[in-house]
């Protein structure tokens, strides 16, 4: 029961407080150390590849162990403390921790900023834009940008928030913080140019790990959404080169109407309208459905495993 309201009380936290300062965020933390590897990408293929798996697993090691001791420690002071008084303990210690391991305010937050700066212009909105995607924005036009932010919406509900609550409602702590190290291996060093061989073992183990929550993720963005569009959605989530990434964008494409495209790379329900300013306010709203849905029901499958024992 101390999981499922921490996992409750760690999403109050973040509506409330937002992200911890960066010198205390643990995926900061992780960022620093995945960009010490910078030298494999220099390597041949077989020991880049080799090298990246090692510097993966070494990484994936201290983050889970650190998140054990973190864990066992809030249980021992609970159960030190005792009754109601302990569990209270505990819950809190354990949603502190689990806070910085997912992001549901600053990712709504930063694109809701996208939207506002068009009213700035459209030389701020690709500055805005940039923030949250790798992709030259200099050139995009406005219902690119739009599309672009809603991409990363749609994508990021899995990467940012379902996906982390969901391997901590499978395994706690360890599961949730070695789903947020793996994710932020593959932002790092998942791509095709020079992280191609060093990368690869991260792109592939962050795709097993994202596999089954991307998948709750457009379930839950196609909430109230006609059945035709349900039908669609994995035609339209093949179209993308992930394996995870079409579903939630897909779904988030189908449920609003819109088209969501990155040329020469991929185009979701294509032949549908562009994206419109309104549609940006659709999409925060089907977000924040979708993450509190998420949240409720994997807290419910804490409580249910709870009172089964």
């Amino acid at each position: 029961m101390m999981a499922a309201l921490a996992l409750l009380l760690s999403c109050a936290l973040d509506r409330s407080f937002g992200e911890p300062p960066a010198r205390l965020h643990p995926v900061v933390w992780m960022g620093r150390y995945l960009g010490a590897f910078k030298g494999l990408c220099r390597l041949k293929p077989a020991p880049a590849f080799i090298g990246g798996l090692l510097a993966w697993a070494l990484g994936a090691w201290v983050v889970v162990l650190n998140a054990l001791l973190l864990q066992w420690g809030a249980e021992w002071l609970a159960a030190r403390v005792g009754g109601l008084a302990g569990a209270f303990v505990g819950t809190v210690l354990v949603a502190l921790m689990l806070k910085p391991l997912f992001a549901w305010a600053l990712l709504r937050d930063e694109v809701a900023a996208v939207e506002a700066a068009q009213l700035q212009g459209l030389p701020a909105a690709r500055r805005q834009l940039s923030r949250l995607v790798s992709r030259d924005t200099s050139q995009l036009q406005p219902h690119e940008v739009r599309e672009a932010a809603l991409e990363t919406l749609a994508e990021n509900l899995n990467d940012s928030v379902i996906a982390p609550l969901f391997w901590f409602a499978i395994g706690g702590l360890p599961a949730a913080a070695l789903y947020r190290y793996a994710n932020t291996a593959d932002a790092m060093w998942g791509y095709r140019n020079e992280w191609e061989w060093a990368g690869k073992a991260a792109a592939h183990i962050d795709d097993a790990l994202s596999w089954l929550p991307a998948r709750l993720t457009a379930a839950l963005l196609l909430l109230g959404a006609p059945l035709a569009a349900w039908r669609r959605l994995p035609a339209e989530a093949r179209r993308t080169p992930s394996p995870n990434g079409g579903w939630p964008m897909g779904a988030l494409a189908l449920a609003l109407g819109v088209a969501l495209r990155k040329p020469g790379v991929y185009a979701l329900n294509d032949g549908a309208r562009n994206v419109q300013a309104a549609d940006t306010v659709l999409a925060l709203r089907r977000f924040e459905r979708a993450a509190l849905v998420g949240a409720i029901c994997l807290s419910a499958l804490l409580l249910g495993v709870a009172w089964s024992r």
